[in-house]
């Protein structure tokens, strides 16, 4: 045991000693380091949303997207951290950067995000996109490649969590 007199000393020692451990943590901490676990049932779903957004960009004289891996594997990623966290969000935990997780998946820049949750099949999913004018507008806008993806958790009731990701 320390001396009487040097208690308040040493407890302010050990509250800096763990704040600092508090903030270490914390700053090693982002979001896209909490990469989704095989827990997860995902899976991709780009042939059954590809033909409905093609559809979609015809109608308005646009050219026709084509599937790409790397927007297939951002939009797996998305489903999966939704699902795992149990909300739809873009932006999900501490420092999170929308940026920073397409050049992790090395999807070709502009890109955009549409995301969902609660549809029961990829296309009322894509129907909902269609439905809203600002998720319309990214899958009308200035983009060559395709990837939609669904995932469920068990922590999250099995609801399904959905992603798609257009790019350049």
């Amino acid at each position: 045991m320390f001396p009487a007199t040097d208690q308040p000393l040493v407890r302010r020692r050990l509250i800096l000693l763990a704040c600092g451990g508090l903030v270490a943590t914390l700053a090693g901490c982002r979001s896209t380091d909490i990469l989704p676990t095989g827990d997860d049932l995902a899976e991709v779903q780009t042939e059954g949303a590809l033909p409905i957004v093609n559809e979609v960009r015809a109608k308005k004289g646009l050219s026709t997207l084509a599937k790409n891996r790397a927007a297939e594997t951002a939009a797996i990623v998305q489903a999966k951290r939704m699902a795992r966290a149990g909300k739809m969000s873009h932006l999900i935990g501490f420092n999170d950067s929308f940026l920073d997780r397409m050049k992790a998946t090395k999807v070709p820049l502009p890109a955009a995000e549409n995301i969902a949750t609660g549809q029961a099949s990829v296309e009322r999913a894509v129907q909902a996109w269609i439905d809203s004018r600002r998720h319309l507008d990214n899958m009308l806008g200035s983009y060559q490649g395709l990837g939609v993806a669904v995932a469920r958790h068990p922590s999250s009731a099995n609801r399904p969590y959905w992603a798609m990701v257009l790019s350049a």
